[in-house]
């Protein structure tokens, strides 16, 4: 099998910058087997992307955000 992985490593640093990171999202999505958990992420996003659209929460710039987190570790 060493074999084998040696060959794919080949073949695949051969690959477009842009079809290296296709196959390396593809090869990292088959490594997740818990699919609630994306789902529930899903979920998530689509839950906070509708409350401010609504205007239901307040965007806050990053910037400002971070530097609300800094003042508040000082």
């Amino acid at each position: 099998m060493g074999n084998q992985l040696e060959l794919l490593k080949a073949e695949a640093l051969k690959l477009t910058t842009d079809e290296r990171a296709e196959f390396a999202q593809l090869l990292l999505a088959s490594l997740d087997v818990d699919a609630e958990i994306d789902d529930a992420w899903a979920v998530e996003t689509e839950r906070r992307i509708s409350e401010i659209e609504r205007g239901a929460m307040q965007v806050v710039p990053i910037t400002q955000a971070l530097a609300q987190v800094r003042a508040a570790l000082k």
